[in-house]
């Protein structure tokens, strides 16, 4: 692997310089929608259905499908398929599942912020708000996640040392996020998105000089990938978390259940009017299909162009540096940036969002006398999730320090820990006029503690069957508390009123 020219790390340094700028800019344009709690969380109505819709997508992706995934693809072949294929189709038909009912009730509660405080209305339990904000905070190593790649990149391309790399992640994104909230994080979203999409297409293409054989190009892929390892090429890998057919359904449930992640529906809630849910969900899938099935075949590439890569979460900067002149390379680089940060903007927002208006607020309205006056209480709540934007970025980039062995492991473990614990909630919220707050309370709970369990204990150790194990017991509290009498099920809320 060919190290980059003095010229062209100075060209993606002044990239990414101009568009740090430029996302601070929209930070402090979004400044005068962010001063009450509902406009720091949703900016609701102040952006376009179609740039919330590419938003969605392009924080769906992350550093997880852009250097993880193709990660996982270098290390286990063509298996990894089964979830990026995934990515795009069972995730978007959860979309359309979910996207609808989800919005129409957010609009009869009265308008929510964010999705605790949507499953705290929903089930008339301030309890559960803050047991659901307090679960949230586990995409505290997801956002962990995002700094590893990012500050892999800077590392691999620009031989920036990695931490330096997770510094100069965490500061940008704090800074923007906290001067325009859910404004400036969509806005740039919608714009790192085309970036995505781009990169995304011009890797695929690149196959045709890289690999070779025409039109037979995945042909040739694929006979060279087996002359490196049969296992490679086969349905199922032998080892690692895709080797069974079990372990890859349990993948497509983790996918349909994925938009249930509270950083994404949220997006949801940033829509004014139900007709604005048709272009939102279109712009959605298209800008999802681009990003979410093409960097997979980077790293299968990357494996027969370089294949004996001290990480694959190297695979994608090393595979560009192969395949593209220095000029190119230093602009897909500034893409595959703008991707990560897509993600860690929204998980940085939902995080201190639910600190501030689903832990604090609620306390504090429980807390003071005769409830507080509410604006007052509203505003201390958005200074709260600021206050804490800063203490989150401090404790992700601490963590963020320790390598971990695999980006996307990582990734999807605090992810399918918080979907454990909301899946049934909101699932049987939709459709069964039997399910309470007692039952929704006990799945998350129970959802959640089986799960770390499951993986902490390694009783289960692929974690996509951990999260299906521990999403059936969540199911299973809310299906025995339902069928409780109904005597019994008024006596535990009226408890619950008394705590």
């Amino acid at each position: 692997m060919e190290s980059l020219s003095a010229g062209t790390i100075w060209l993606i340094g002044g990239l990414l310089f101009v568009y740090f700028l430029f996302v601070t800019w929209i930070g402090r344009k979004g400044s005068k929608y962010s001063k009450t709690m509902s406009g720091f969380a949703t900016a609701r109505g102040k952006v376009s259905p179609w740039i919330v819709g590419a938003s969605f997508a392009t924080t769906y992706a992350s550093a997880n499908l852009f250097i993880g995934v193709p990660g996982l693809a270098y290390e286990y072949g063509m298996a990894v398929l089964w979830y990026t294929l995934g990515c795009f189709g069972v995730s978007w038909l959860g979309l359309l599942f979910f996207a609808k009912t989800f919005f129409r009730y957010g609009k009869k509660f009265g308008g929510v912020s964010t999705l605790p405080e949507w499953l705290g209305k929903k089930y008339n339990s301030k309890t559960l708000q803050v047991i659901v904000g307090l679960l949230i905070l586990f995409n505290v190593y997801y956002i962990v996640g995002q700094n590893v790649g990012l500050a892999t990149i800077f590392e691999t391309v620009l031989g920036i040392p990695y931490m330096w790399g997770v510094i100069i992640g965490v500061a940008i994104t704090v800074v923007y996020i906290g001067l325009g909230g859910a404004f400036a994080q969509i806005i740039t979203d919608g714009i790192q998105g085309i970036f995505m999409a781009f990169t995304s297409v011009l890797i695929l293409l690149s196959l045709l000089w890289t690999i070779g054989g025409g039109f037979g190009v995945f042909g040739e892929l694929s006979s060279r990938l087996a002359g490196i390892d049969p296992n490679l090429v086969g349905p199922l890998s032998s080892t690692g978390p895709y080797n069974s057919v079990l372990a890859i359904l349990a993948v497509q449930f983790l996918l349909f259940s994925f938009v249930l992640m509270p950083h994404l529906l949220n997006k949801v809630l940033s829509l004014e009017t139900e007709e604005e849910l048709r272009p939102f969900t279109l712009s959605a899938g298209i800008t999802l299909f681009l990003i979410s099935t093409l960097m997979v075949i980077g790293g299968l590439a990357a494996r027969v162009m370089i294949p004996s890569l001290e990480s694959a979460d190297k695979a994608i900067p090393a595979y560009l540096m192969e395949a593209f002149p220095p000029v190119v390379v230093g602009i897909l680089i500034v893409g595959i940036i703008s991707a990560i940060l897509s993600s860690t903007d929204s998980l940085y927002l939902g995080v201190t969002t639910s600190i501030g208006n689903d832990i604090y607020k609620v306390l504090a309205s429980l807390f003071t006398k005769g409830g507080g006056d509410p604006q007052l209480i509203d505003r201390r709540s958005v200074r709260v999730a600021k206050f804490s934007l800063i203490m989150i970025g401090a404790i992700t980039l601490y963590i963020s320090l320790d390598r971990p062995e695999s980006l996307s492991i990582l990734i999807q473990f605090s992810f399918s820990a918080i979907i454990s614990g909301i899946i049934a909630p909101i699932t049987l919220g939709y459709f069964w006029k039997r399910a309470n707050r007692l039952g929704a309370i006990g799945a998350v709970v129970v959802g959640v503690t089986f799960y770390v369990l499951f993986t902490n204990q390694a009783i289960i150790e692929n974690i996509y069957l951990a999260m299906f194990a521990s999403s059936v017991a969540g199911f299973t509290v809310m299906f025995i508390a339902g069928m409780l009498p109904d005597k019994k099920v008024e006596e535990s809320i009226q408890l619950e009123k008394n705590a």
